[in-house]
């Protein structure tokens, strides 16, 4: 599966659309495709930061959430629930975000929409019994490109991207850690699992959507 999306990436990558993307919100093309191929290659790798005890362990099953597939780890011992930290899905886009939102100084403008997509994203995120907290995919990049063009229509790529990324991250899985618990997941993962679909297609669908009528961003 990683040979066939890398093959995919790179074809997309040649058709220059998600270059296009990230150009739109000010990023070098030299630097495109190490973000990208990071990202995906990321979203494999958790980072366990704490532990939740106590609770029965749902492991070495398929569980569909909104069409999408996500196959549950075996866990052979114990009953705890792990939570870590995705590098694909939340540290890449948060690190990435924080750079745009310095950048291009949207500070106040992107606090606002990074809260305004966190509201929502909290709204639809989904408890999965054996998954986590789960989001569907295509309503929060909607969300974020309206909010997006409404504050900064000059500057709508980039908002658009940090407050698709950050607001995702903390509405979907920040906001809801509480839920964790009784679920029997063995692995909660922050930006992992259910919401790296969220975050990554909010992040890149709400730029192409943004930059096709908001002017280009500074990669300079």
């Amino acid at each position: 599966m990683l040979v066939v999306l890398f093959v995919m990436l790179l074809a997309v990558v040649q058709l220059h659309i998600l270059g296009y993307a990230y150009e739109r919100i000010g990023i070098r093309p030299q630097y495109i495709f190490s973000i990208l191929l990071g990202s995906l290659l990321g979203s494999y790798i958790n980072i366990p930061v704490a532990e939740i005890g106590g609770e029965r362990i749902v492991g070495g099953q398929e569980i569909i959430f909104y069409g999408m597939s996500y196959v549950i780890p075996v866990v052979r011992e114990g009953s705890e629930t792990v939570i870590a930290v995705n590098v694909g899905g939340a540290l890449i886009p948060t690190v990435l975000s924080v750079y745009l939102l310095v950048k291009h100084r949207l500070y106040a403008r992107g606090l606002s929409a990074i809260a305004i997509v966190a509201g929502v994203c909290y709204a639809l995120a989904y408890p999965v019994h054996g998954l986590g907290i789960a989001l569907p995919v295509f309503v929060p990049p909607l969300v974020t490109t309206l909010v997006a063009l409404a504050l900064s229509w000059q500057k709508a790529a980039p908002l658009a991207y940090i407050s698709g990324s950050l607001g995702t991250l903390i509405g979907a899985d920040l906001l809801n850690l509480g839920k964790i618990r009784g679920l029997g997941a063995p692995v909660a993962s922050i930006g992992g699992s259910g919401t790296f679909d969220g975050i990554f297609v909010t992040g890149i669908l709400a730029v192409l959507l943004a930059g096709l009528v908001a002017p280009r961003a500074s990669s300079k």
